[in-house]
């Protein structure tokens, strides 16, 4: 006797209402992963924080901030360390951000379309991913070897550049592409050129989103150590490059380009090596005090932004 097969059953089609609540769960879901991530990341920072604050926060002082390093747990200090990083971000700050965003600028309204911008494009998002070792070897091989420029604060400075420069061309291009139309058509139509749309509607208008991301540059470029040392900065110091600012004319000073330097981070490195417990105790004040510097950079970069929506507004 023949069995008859079983009719395949209907599928049931959902309703509005179950389609809504299925969507309504996929984010809920999302959300709680989201938040769990978030807050598993603000632990981890927040419990850095706190074991710098611990270890650090009684050893610092004013001659810790007015002393050389010494190999004297007690007497060492971080005077040459700060100074190196603030004249190196100095030098990055000047060369990155120009170059950046007129880089950017010119990639996102003036070059062409073709297979060659393209080309560019694709390999200058791909550059902001590049380990920050692979800059200190070129910089090592071309600034420093065949250009004969020394292990200075200028080849520092340049090298971080190159490090932040992507970064700071792709904000720049997102800053500029998130600009209403109707501001370039409005410009267009009250018979401005493209430079004059660029540099008097264009370019004001996107200068929040260029901050951030001249923001995120910085912030990863003061705490980078490994291009640094490539290039052979000192790990021991003990006096400052000459002032930038003097009393005689012409008042500016630009010896300290070419002056040898140390870094906080590689200040940090070189206690961290050392088996004294007060050595490391040294590294945990160094590291709370370039926190509190990137915090403090933020803070005037978030302060201008703030300023420039104001003022748009």
């Amino acid at each position: 006797m023949a069995v008859k097969p079983l009719a395949a059953q209907p599928s049931r089609r959902l309703s509005d209402a179950e389609i809504v609540a299925r969507a309504h769960r996929s984010d809920r879901n999302f959300a709680i992963l989201g938040l769990s991530v978030l807050v598993i990341s603000m632990i981890v920072l927040l419990s850095l924080i706190i074991d710098f604050m611990v270890d650090g926060l009684g050893r610092i002082d004013l001659d810790f901030l007015t002393s050389f390093p010494s190999r004297r747990a007690s007497e060492a200090g971080i005077l040459s360390a700060w100074v190196g990083t603030t004249l190196v971000m100095l030098v990055t700050t000047a060369l990155a951000v120009p170059l950046g965003v007129a880089a950017g600028l010119y990639l996102e309204e003036y070059a062409p379309r073709n297979w060659i911008t393209h080309l560019i494009e694709i390999n200058v998002t791909n550059l902001a991913g590049v380990p920050s070792i692979i800059y200190g070897l070129l910089a090592l091989g071309l600034f420093v070897q065949s250009f004969a420029m020394g292990q200075t604060i200028l080849v520092a400075g340049m090298t971080l550049a190159l490090l932040i420069l992507p970064i700071i061309i792709v904000s720049t291009r997102e800053a500029v592409r998130s600009i209403p139309l109707e501001i370039r058509e409005g410009a267009y139509a009250l018979g401005a050129d493209k430079w004059q749309t660029v540099s008097g509607y264009i370019l004001p208008t996107a200068r929040p989103g260029i901050l951030t991301g001249a923001i995120v540059g910085m912030s990863r470029a003061i705490g980078e150590t490994a291009p640094i040392i490539t290039i052979g900065a000192l790990t021991f110091i003990a006096f400052l490059p000459p002032p930038p600012v003097q009393d005689t004319f012409p008042f500016i000073n630009f010896d300290w380009l070419n002056s040898p330097f140390t870094v906080m981070p590689i200040q940090m490195f070189n206690w961290v090596s050392r088996p004294q417990a007060a050595f490391h105790v040294n590294a945990a004040a160094t590291g709370l005090i370039l926190l509190l510097m990137t915090l403090l950079m933020n803070a005037v970069a978030i302060w201008l932004r703030y300023k420039i929506r104001r003022s748009m507004r």
